[in-house]
């Protein structure tokens, strides 16, 4: 009650004083750092290198638009459509893209860092050198995703699904893979050597030979050296 009163009480001396309340996001408001495109449409758009930094983008559809190398630094993503969305090269550090849509989604080399993706599905998407340093994808789905020497230091994959991902010289040290999904994921070549919570029965059915980088306490299931599983992207 009383914080009903108190918003009452700041609504009217904002008419008082002649203060705009602040309004909803307005779609035909042009792209730019901060902007409120919350619930917004924005399909089969060209925004190449625009620039997103801070941007507020709640739920926004940015299905099959054009992002390459746009920088949307700490924009807030969080339930955002971008299905077949090109984001080559792509700046989203420490952005919030929490339960948001990228499956099959190009995001190689852009940078997540520090990004949050938690149970955000990225069903054969392609992250092909991506940096994901720090980035928390706890539950997130990557089945068939494309993550060949994608850089996830230090990056929180718990109980993330990572079911016939390509992983091929990827870099997982410091990862945290507790109860991480790893079945028929191809490992050829990925460093995890120093990953955390990575337990023997994760390695069955995975795809490795001696390329790949164990803990110390693990050993290469009976199925390695394998050839690849292939992704079928």
């Amino acid at each position: 009650m009383k914080s009903r009163l108190l918003i009452q009480l700041l609504a009217s001396l904002a008419l008082i004083c002649g203060i705009a309340p602040p309004s909803a996001a307005d779609c035909s408001d042009g792209q730019g750092p901060g902007v409120d495109w919350s619930g917004c449409k924005k399909l089969n758009r060209l925004m190449a290198g625009d620039d997103f930094r801070g941007a507020i983008l709640v739920g926004v559809n940015f299905s099959d638009s054009d992002l390459a190398g746009a920088d949307l630094t700490g924009a807030q993503l969080s339930n955002a459509v971008l299905i077949r969305t090109q984001l080559p090269g792509a700046v989203l550090k420490d952005a919030d893209l929490t339960k948001a849509i990228l499956d099959r989604a190009n995001l190689r080399n852009a940078d997540l860092s520090g990004a949050q993706l938690v149970k955000a599905a990225l069903h054969r998407t392609d992250l092909t050198s991506a940096r994901l340093v720090g980035s928390n994808l706890e539950k997130a789905e990557f089945g068939r995703a494309l993550l060949a020497n994608a850089n996830l230091t230090g990056a929180i994959l718990r109980g993330a699904d990572l079911a016939r991902a390509d992983l091929r010289g990827a870099q997982l040290i410091d990862a945290d893979l507790h109860d991480a999904n790893l079945a028929h994921a191809d490992l050829r070549g990925a460093d995890l050597s120093h990953a955390n919570r990575l337990v023997q029965d994760q390695l069955v059915d995975t795809c490795g030979d001696d390329t790949t980088k164990l803990p110390s306490a693990l050993t290469p299931p009976p199925s390695w050296p394998c050839a690849s599983r292939g992704t079928d992207n």
